[in-house]
């Protein structure tokens, strides 16, 4: 048994794929001290079985769920989609359905959060893919990379207010819906992986100052942010002082490379980078650990105990 967590929760990412069984599942995070877990997109109802009893009896606590939950199968409502986009009125419908189908689990299960991923500006192929292949072959400075990441900027800042403001109505109804309910539920539109995918930081803010006052604010992924700066979408030192205080969540793992979901300072070496995310970490009422099968119960322990120590570090 390792150290415990404390506040901190830990995503079923790391382990969903190596059970069968729910309970399992919970059972191998709290062995690595955490009182807490982020039921994510990918857990079905049949995990859900054996999960609900032990949230029950107060066995585990849920910190939060990760939209779309529990699992669809259908990509139009998944992970990389146009979703609370769309412009066809009832995909964006079910969206939003769905979007409070994973608020009412929230509720249900005493989460604070409900993490989405909010949309997208829409592309004919996966330029993102074709960037990282140029950026990790040829380096991001090269002729071939600059041109297509030009052409992808300018595609996706000719669309994104268009799909800004679709976002945006979506979530006013999402936010709307969930007040008239009384649930006190959080939503958390998180910073994605693929440069084509909304929101940056600043669009983040666009949308916050839309729906002052409403329950929606940023679920601030460290590791995209990381990727997302290396390719040249956004700076995180600069950018997050304009939402520093929407965040309502955090995904706390590291990127190595354009390789995301790593332990902190563990896996890069580097201990400098990751400090300019210390002080939301130490501010936000909700931190998770969104870490990849590979990454060991050693490392994590080592991680989290660097962690603590750069955290302890900070001026009060």
């Amino acid at each position: 048994m390792w150290k415990d967590k404390g506040q901190y929760s830990f995503s079923t990412c790391w382990n969903i794929k190596r059970h069968q069984t729910g309970s399992e599942m919970i059972n191998e995070i709290r062995e690595l001290g955490f009182r807490f877990v982020e039921l994510n997109y990918n857990v079905t109802n049949e995990l859900l079985s054996t999960i609900e009893p032990m949230i029950e009896r107060g066995e585990i606590g849920v910190s939060s769920v990760h939209n779309t939950f529990p699992h669809v199968a259908d990509p139009d409502y998944g992970t990389d989609s146009v979703l609370l986009g769309f412009d066809d009125e009832e995909k964006r419908q079910r969206s939003i359905d769905l979007l409070i189908r994973s608020a009412e689990y929230a509720n249900r299960y005493g989460a604070k959060a409900v993490v989405v991923h909010p949309g997208e500006v829409p592309f004919d192929y996966n330029i993102d893919n074709e960037l990282k292949k140029l950026y990790n072959e040829q380096g991001h400075e090269s002729p071939a990379y600059t041109k297509l990441w030009g052409e992808m900027i300018e595609r996706r800042e000719a669309a994104a207010g268009h799909y800004l403001s679709r976002i945006g109505d979506s979530l006013e109804e999402v936010c709307d819906r969930i007040d008239a309910k009384g649930w006190d539920v959080s939503i958390g539109i998180e910073t994605r992986s693929r440069c084509y995918q909304m929101p940056t930081l600043r669009e983040a803010k666009t949308i916050f100052d839309r729906l002052q006052g409403a329950r929606v604010g940023l679920w601030y992924d460290f590791g995209h942010g990381m990727m997302m700066e290396r390719m040249g979408l956004y700076d995180n030192a600069r950018d997050m002082e304009a939402i520093k205080d929407n965040v309502v969540g955090i995904h706390i793992h590291e990127t190595v490379g354009l390789s995301d979901h790593w332990c902190p300072y563990v896996h890069s070496g580097d201990m400098e980078y990751f400090d300019r995310f210390l002080p939301i970490i130490a501010a936000v009422p909700v931190k998770v650990y969104e870490l990849k099968a590979v990454c060991t119960p050693e490392e994590i322990e080592q991680s989290h105990e660097l962690l603590l120590a750069k955290l302890a570090g900070l001026p009060a």
